[in-house]
């Protein structure tokens, strides 16, 4: 019975996703989001008293994946440095592949403020990424003439851009494409003079990546949730 419950609460956060990146949170209704994970709403209302709580049950799993794939990216004994530009790869195709991504972006967007919401997943991803930016200058892979607070500024503000071209419905070939030219252009800025040879500015190669977003697609497939199979970190620019 609980693991039948657990099984119904993952359809439920995993339509919630996809109605909120589709429709927007406003627009997405709880029976419409109920019919889409293939429950009654009375199923939903056991696991989720209201829209808010789903919400925050999807912000959550878009920061579990986030914190997942990083730890496995650290655990490759990938540098810091290279683990960011990475994670940022992770992220562009996750903002097509895992809908719990571009939804919890537009949740913190549309509910600014909402003393409900607790997570704010954009500002999760920006510590993310200005914690691995910590590591990469306390490992010494950055300039050491750089002043701290312009490069902090300047990456965060690329690593924010993803999702907003992510935003704009361009195909994803194109958006790996500006991933790998954005860090080809900040790359030699960051780093000492010749360093930027030894980090990869593309796609990781499929056996050293995170599988799968947490298994994600699997889960939900075996739930009875419709979702692409496509593996995440495929190489593929399809």
């Amino acid at each position: 019975m609980q693991e039948r419950s657990e099984r119904t609460r993952r359809k439920l956060v995993h339509a919630g996703a996809e109605m909120f990146h589709r429709n927007g949170y406003a627009n997405a209704t709880l029976l419409e989001i109920a019919a889409f994970a293939g429950v009654t709403k009375g199923a939903l209302y056991f696991h989720f008293a209201s829209k808010d709580e789903l919400a925050e049950a999807v912000q959550l799993r878009g920061c579990e994946l986030l914190r997942e794939s990083v730890r496995e990216l650290r655990a490759s004994g990938r540098s810091p440095l290279q683990t960011l530009v990475d994670t940022t790869h992770w992220l562009a195709l996750n903002l097509r592949e895992e809908p719990a991504i571009p939804a919890s972006f537009r949740i913190t967007k549309e509910c600014a403020g909402l003393p409900e919401l607790a997570t704010d997943f954009h500002r999760i991803w920006l510590a993310e990424v200005c914690g691995l930016l910590r590591e990469a200058r306390d490992a010494g892979e950055l300039r050491a003439e750089g002043r701290w607070e312009s490069i902090e500024s300047l990456v965060a503000a690329a690593a924010c851009g993803i999702e907003a071209l992510a935003a704009t419905g361009m195909p994803y070939a194109e958006l790996q494409r500006r991933v790998s030219g954005l860090w080809s252009l900040l790359l030699p800025s960051l780093v000492p003079e010749g360093a930027e040879r030894e980090f990869r500015v593309g796609m990781p190669d499929p056996d050293m990546a995170p599988g799968r977003v947490g298994d994600a697609a699997n889960e939900a497939l075996h739930a009875g949730v419709h979702h692409s199979s496509r593996p995440v970190f495929s190489g593929s620019s399809a």
